[in-house]
């Protein structure tokens, strides 16, 4: 433990699965105070063979506490507004502020069957975008409501909120609209409120994985030719672990990152050098 983000206020949606439970711990790791956020406690992955819910190895606020890190649950819908400016007043009832909110929660129904944009229905696209660009935007809004009028920390900053973007937030896809125009928004988003955030000294950044072994790329990695295929898209080691994913948010929240702000930084192992 180095401590990076000691006593730091973290809340981190989607936090019961992938990447937002491995950027849980790694931020507990480090010395933040998690708020996990997402529709239920329990952790769950998906089985390749029949694509059915098995539960994990215990809720990830109960992980954490038992590693000796303070944490709690907060049931929140990133796409009802009200639901995340609740989320954000239960880590300032329970610690007193906020430092880091990790818009995390994300969406995406294309990638188990992408189709043209002319077949797509109606109710993907509305979905996708509540869940992967008005969730991020509700994150961003009452996350830093709270920061702007905080206290800075000793280093002079407010706070850091760092948005779930996506390769497909820097370049297009075919057969997946809702989700590459919902990332592509994230992306832009970042930059914006970045801009209105700067003078307060609150960093606003994203991070764009490539594909990344989760719950929600199980299915699809059960086929070992599909999985092979995507792992050459990747050419510095492949498919991504969540892990990876979370040492770049964990970076980006600490003060090895204290003139980064405005930034959609690949996380891809190569996937968007070509």
């Amino acid at each position: 433990m180095s401590n990076r983000l000691k006593d730091r206020i973290a809340i981190i949606t989607g936090s019961s699965s992938g990447i937002g439970r491995a950027t849980a711990f790694a931020m507990a790791t480090e010395g933040a105070k998690i708020v996990c956020a997402d529709l239920r406690e329990a952790t769950w992955r998906v089985n390749p063979a029949d694509s059915t819910g098995i539960e994990s190895d215990g809720p990830t606020h109960e992980r954490i506490k038992a590693n000796g890190g303070e944490s709690i649950f907060v049931k929140v819908d990133v796409t009802n507004p009200e639901s995340v400016e609740h989320l954000v007043e239960a880590a300032v009832k329970q610690w007193g502020r906020l430092d880091i909110m990790v818009n995390n929660a994300g969406w995406a129904p294309e990638g188990q069957n992408p189709a043209p944009i002319w077949s797509r229905s109606l109710d993907d696209w509305q979905k996708t975008i509540d869940v992967n660009l008005n969730g991020v935007f509700y994150g961003i809004k009452y996350a830093a409501a709270q920061m702007v009028g905080q206290e800075p920390l000793s280093n002079g900053d407010r706070g850091w909120i760092l948005n779930a973007c996506s390769i497909y937030g820097l370049r297009g896809a075919p057969g997946i609209p809702a989700y590459c125009a919902s990332k592509g928004a994230v992306a832009n988003l970042t930059r914006s409120a970045a801009l209105d955030c700067a003078p307060f000294r609150v960093h606003v950044n994203a991070v764009c994985p490539g594909y990344v072994a989760t719950h929600m790329t199980d299915p699809a990695f059960a086929d070992a030719k599909l999985k092979e295929q995507v792992n050459r898209e990747h050419p510095f080691m492949g498919v991504g672990r969540p892990q990876d994913v979370a040492k770049a948010y964990v970076f980006l929240a600490s003060d090895d990152a204290q003139w980064m702000t405005g930034v959609a930084m690949p996380v891809d192992g190569g996937f968007t050098a070509k």
